[in-house]
């Protein structure tokens, strides 16, 4: 197959990438800075900005499916503001289902977020459920997965926890009760590439093991029409998180509660700093009052759909087993 991943340099992008190209496929990687990005040898790159669709379209010539991974991190206030989020996810998703349908592109593999939803809590929220609305009314073969947070070797996601909880005397909101379901990239990217490739796993009675009911019978990939919300094998709290995280550096972590009233304030009070001055504060990461909603609600799966990729939760990697192999790593090399 040939298949675009929009968004191929980035950090699940390039794990995808080395993914798609070890399956036999031949991969193209559009992404605003390819000349910067460390994929195979043998994974075509070209520049192509999703806000921009005369920039981007010409990518999508020849191609049988297309990933969309372009997204800014809910973890940090965007510069330019929220309404970046509106810009990129809903305004570059619609560019890249238009470039799709031009082209006669079969599939698109479109990845969201966990609570993506048009009337939710935050900006990154209420556009990933845009774009999803855009992929569904769409005329591709579409797969949606919504991941809880995504972690491993480029990710940010250790490196935020580590920024925001601090070691020794950790002040967290609400004392770091938020929960997280962590899914190791290294896990995901198998589970987007079978959507991809339109390889479906149903379960031992041949019923669907996961996602929401198809939107389109007519089409036997039991893939197609599916929304798949997936997380890793533990829920872990953001407190704990912390400890894992600086646990692994041999640092403590001694976490004291900071009343959500209070963390409101103090977070909303930084949407009126300007992010280059947040960037220069040592220990204060570049949030906000979305940021501040987005830590009173868990990040978590009700139901695992993993399992409709006949993978087994217990097979997934943990966090303190990434983050031990990475200790290890490092030490060899030290």
């Amino acid at each position: 197959m040939h298949v675009l991943v929009v968004g191929g340099t980035g950090f699940i992008g390039t794990h995808l990438c080395r993914e798609l190209h070890d399956r036999g496929h031949e991969v193209t990687a559009l992404s605003r800075s390819p000349d910067s990005a460390d994929l195979h040898s043998g994974v075509r790159t070209v520049m192509g900005d999703v806000t921009a669709y005369d920039s981007m379209e010409g990518a999508f010539e020849g191609q049988d499916a297309v990933v969309n991974l372009v997204a800014l991190s809910p973890l940090f206030r965007p510069s330019g503001g929220n309404e970046m989020h509106f810009r990129v996810h809903e305004g570059g998703t619609a560019n890249v289902v238009r470039a799709a349908e031009a082209h006669g592109v079969g599939r698109l593999v479109q990845l969201s977020a966990l609570g993506a939803d048009p009337d939710g809590d935050t900006a990154y929220v209420r556009s990933k459920g845009l774009a999803e609305e855009l992929v569904r009314e769409s005329e591709l073969e579409w797969v949606v997965f919504r991941p809880s947070v995504v972690f491993g070797d480029g990710g940010e996601f250790v490196p935020y926890t580590k920024r925001l909880a601090p070691p020794y005397v950790t002040p967290l909101p609400g004392g770091g009760t938020t929960r997280f379901q962590p899914i190791w990239v290294g896990d995901l990217v198998p589970m987007l590439a079978e959507a991809i490739e339109g390889d479906g796993d149903r379960g031992e009675d041949g019923s669907d093991d996961g996602g929401d009911e198809s939107v389109d019978d007519r089409n036997e990939d039991p893939h197609v029409g599916e929304t798949y919300e997936v997380g890793g094998p533990e829920v872990l709290t953001l407190a704990e998180l912390a400890e894992l995280a600086h646990g692994a550096d041999g640092r403590s972590v001694g976490v004291v509660s900071i009343p959500m009233s209070i963390a409101g304030v103090g977070l909303r009070s930084l949407d009126h700093v300007p992010g280059s001055v947040l960037d220069a504060l040592p220990g204060v990461p570049r949030m906000g009052s979305d940021q501040f909603r987005s830590l009173q609600f868990d990040n978590t799966v009700d139901h695992n759909d993993v399992s409709a990729f006949g993978v087994d939760t217990e097979d997934l990697l943990t966090v303190a087993a990434y983050l031990e192999s990475d200790a290890s790593a490092d030490a060899a090399h030290a």
